[in-house]
């Protein structure tokens, strides 16, 4: 089992720029895809960034140009740079590892649980 931690969330004015950071509960020893979703009330959940094992990455539209995804080292599975925040930026910002944490594991889809990120002055 692999528990993953979101952390850098909270209440920011417009226009701010914070940085979220997810750290696992222990190694990974082969990674293939990250990514940072969130959800807000009443809504579906939505693919923010998404980073590849081969340094690859995707954006919604609404965000491209404002966030940026960044891979981590150690513990720290993966950033995601905000700037510029938005009220319509405001939701649960969860994390998602797609790895094998041994080398004699499976494959498996991780998941955090979630930070709230809200947008108001």
């Amino acid at each position: 089992q692999v528990q993953l931690v979101e952390s850098g969330g909270g209440l920011v004015q417009p226009g701010g720029s914070p940085r979220l950071s997810c750290a696992a509960s222990t190694s990974i020893f082969s990674i293939n895809r990250m990514g940072w979703y969130r959800q807000a009330p009443g809504k579906e959940r939505e693919l923010v960034a998404a980073i590849t094992s081969g340094g690859s990455t995707n954006y919604a539209d609404s965000v491209k140009g404002r966030f940026t995804i960044s891979r981590g080292s150690g513990k720290i599975m993966v950033y995601l740079q905000m700037n510029n925040l938005e009220p319509e930026d405001t939701a649960v910002y969860y994390c998602n590892v797609d790895a094998r944490a041994r080398s004699s594991w499976p494959n498996h889809d991780y998941w955090g649980q979630g930070t709230q990120v809200t947008v108001s002055s």
